[in-house]
């Protein structure tokens, strides 16, 4: 469905990187209004929408480098620098939702980019990226799309809130193990 859409921004210029870069500056710019604005349930509840059109410019900066020979190693460091700036632009301000969950923000954001670093590693030791789930970038927007949709329309996060915090925490948490031990199993050397 995006391909036509790429074909045009390719015939028009627009290069991978500079898509990249517009995701994650409207990532940080999305965020900042959530960490200033954490009382509107505007922001909360349009964000699956955003998420989408998030994980939107990322399909499409990925066929603009693949598909119109726009890859390079610029490209590559900021795809993965994009995805970990804007996660935590876009998940960090939950904490200011509930004073209870904050630190289960904090600490997925952490593992969340520890998460990444692990499927980056596996190219370092000699096996591909690796993307292994069962929290993966797309998997979190997922969940954190649905507890800004619940917080938009004006559940008050309670302990629910927190249960959902604590089953993202474990998944990335075991998302890690996932990635680091199938890296090492692909290239055992």
């Amino acid at each position: 469905m995006l391909r036509p859409l790429v074909v045009t921004l390719a015939a028009r210029g627009v290069t991978a990187n500079q898509v990249t870069a517009a995701a994650t500056v409207l990532s940080v710019l999305y965020g900042a209004s959530m960490f200033w604005l954490h009382d509107s349930r505007a922001l909360f509840l349009l964000l699956p929408l955003f998420l989408f059109f998030r994980m939107a410019l990322n399909a499409i900066d990925g066929m603009l480098a693949r598909e119109h020979n726009m890859k390079s190693r610029l490209g590559a460091v900021l795809n993965e620098l994009g995805d970990v700036i804007s996660d935590t632009a876009l998940y960090l301000p939950f904490a200011f939702v509930t004073a209870g969950g904050a630190w289960l923000v904090i600490l997925i954001c952490l593992l969340a980019i520890i998460s990444e670093m692990t499927g980056v590693v596996g190219l370092q030791i000699g096996a591909s990226r690796r993307y292994d789930g069962p929290m993966g970038k797309s998997d979190r927007a997922a969940a954190f799309g649905t507890l800004g949709f619940a917080l938009g329309l004006g559940s008050a996060p309670g302990w629910w809130f927190t249960l959902a915090l604590a089953a993202i925490l474990l998944l990335v948490a075991y998302t890690i193990y996932n990635r680091a031990s199938r890296a090492l199993k692909e290239n055992p050397a």
